[in-house]
This record gives C-alpha cells, sequence and structure tokens, in this order.
C-alpha cells in the first residue's frame, strides 16, 4: 500500500497513514486502498479491534484539491453531469461507512489538523483520541462548498447542534482541549506517541473482551442512537438472544477468578455469496 501501513498483533489491527510529506491528504488511491483494508478486516476476522494513526505534523489535510481538478470530473453544466454527483459521493460515503459498520470498534488518534474529510472519516469512528495540538476544521464551508461525506450527519449526534453550526458555517477552528470539554475526544494527551500507546491499550483491553459481545455492543450503540428507546430496547432483545453464550459468560467470570486472560473463539471469517465458485 501507498498511503497506508497495516499490521495484524495479538488481535488488534494498526492502520497508519502512511504519506507525511503530503499531509496524508484524500486522493482516489487513499479511498481505494483504505476501502480494501476496511472490507478485508471485516472478512477476515483476525482483528477484534482497529488503531487508525497518522504520521508527520497532522493526521490529515482532507481532500486532496488538485483531485477534482483532474482525476475526478464534477460537472456542474448538464442535470446529468449533476446527477452523477450523488453516484460519485455515495462511493465515497460508502467508504467511511466501513469505519462504522465494521464488526470491530475503531480508535482512531489524532495530532495536528483533522481538516475536511479528516473530520468525515473521524466521526465514523468510535472512539477519538487527541494530541494538544490537534484541531479540527469543517474546511469545506472555506472552500465554497458543503461538506458532504458524513460530517454533518454524524458530528450533530457527537457534539451540540449549535457547536456543530458554528464549525460548518464559519470553518473555525475546533481545538483539542474544546473537543474534548464538548465530547467529541475522549482523551487529550501531550506527545502523539503516548496518544497511540494509549489507543493500542484501549485497543488491546477491547480484544480481550467476547468479539461477539462487542460484536454485538456496537450494533445496540449505533441502534440506539438513531432509534427512539422503545425501539432500541426491542432490538436489545434480539441481539442479546441472538449471540448469548452461557460459555462466554462463565469463561469470564472464572478468568477473573483465577486472574488469568480469558481465552475466546474470533469472529468467523466472512464468505460473500457472490465470491462462491458454485
Amino acid at each position: 500500500m501507498d498511503c497506508f501501513t497495516l499490521t495484524l498483533e495479538n488481535h488488534v489491527a494498526h492502520l497508519v497513514l502512511s504519506r507525511p510529506e503530503a499531509l496524508n491528504t484524500m486522493h482516489p488511491k487513499f479511498w481505494r486502498e483504505l476501502d480494501e483494508v476496511l472490507a478485508g478486516l471485516h472478512r477476515n476476522g483476525a482483528a477484534r479491534a482497529l488503531v487508525i494513526s497518522s504520521t508527520g505534523k497532522h493526521f490529515s489535510a482532507g481532500m486532496a484539491l488538485d483531485t477534482f481538478g483532474g482525476d475526478i470530473a464534477m460537472d456542474d453544466a448538464t442535470p446529468e453531469g449533476r446527477a452523477a454527483v450523488f453516484d460519485l459521493l455515495t462511493e465515497m460515503q460508502a467508504t467511511f461507512t466501513r469505519l462504522e459498520t465494521l464488526r470491530i470498534p475503531v480508535i482512531v488518534a489524532i495530532q495536528g489538523g483533522c481538516i475536511g474529510g479528516a473530520v468525515d472519516m473521524v466521526t465514523a469512528c468510535c472512539i477519538r483520541y487527541a494530541t494538544a495540538d490537534a484541531f479540527f476544521c469543517i474546511q469545506e464551508i472555506n472552500i465554497g462548498m458543503v461538506a458532504d461525506v458524513g460530517t454533518l450527519q454524524r458530528l450533530p449526534k457527537l457534539v451540540p447542534l449549535g457547536v456543530v453550526k458554528e464549525l460548518a458555517y464559519t470553518g473555525r477552528r475546533l481545538h483539542a482541549q474544546k473537543a474534548l470539554g464538548y465530547g467529541l475526544v475522549n482523551e487529550v494527551f501531550d506527545t502523539q506517541d503516548a496518544m497511540v500507546a494509549a489507543a493500542l491499550k484501549c485497543a488491546t483491553e477491547i480484544a480481550a473482551k467476547p468479539p461477539v459481545a462487542i460484536w454485538g455492543t456496537k450494533q445496540v450503540i449505533h441502534y440506539a442512537r438513531d432509534h427512539p428507546v422503545d425501539d432500541a430496547l426491542k432490538q436489545m432483545g434480539w441481539v442479546q438472544g441472538a449471540i448469548w453464550s452461557n460459555a462466554h459468560v462463565r469463561e469470564s467470570v472464572t478468568a477473573i477468578k483465577e486472574k488469568r486472560a480469558a481465552v475466546f473463539p474470533d469472529l468467523p471469517p466472512l464468505s460473500s455469496f457472490t465470491d462462491l465458485k458454485k
């Protein structure tokens, strides 16, 4: 991969944005590689948590602006061309939605600037850590457009609506300490090394739990976020009934009593129906 490095150790996957010389901007290869990595992690089942971190001064400066002047045409001259914008955005949105629908939790470690499309990306993750110098910017309004890959849909579920409107209308920077106060980030760290270490530690703790219970928890939290309480309680019953395991509960309790690590099966690999040979 040109845009990322990926490692897997002790059931924790670590994906690192690896183009600091380009401020880890997002161009077509970025989207293609990210989509392929997330699809692979989702299918494989070996990873129980994913950490995303970055390199260089900034987490990501967002979309590479020259993309729309060369590699991707945004035709506003005809209704047909404008309609095609919808399909283009749908594909891009789907890549970041993979973070939200991934079978495992996603922890993102953010240093420096998290700008434009990077805000779309991190708002789709489960847990956000930041360095003290980190800031978030809905850059799209500063270049004459509306943020369109998830920020305006997910950010209002994370911070007060008035804050979202201020950031989206002005393009101002939201610095780490204020982001912490609003609940956008879980914790702020003095250094990038300390932040990444904390993210990996959190992922390791998650990986020690029964993967199917973590899967169920993620499903239930996201459903509850988007549905009324009564509906979410019903869904909770369906999920618990589907994944309940006496064996997992016994193993958890026994491991606590014996002061050892519990042992649980991985989520099974997934096979795509369209990949079957018959």
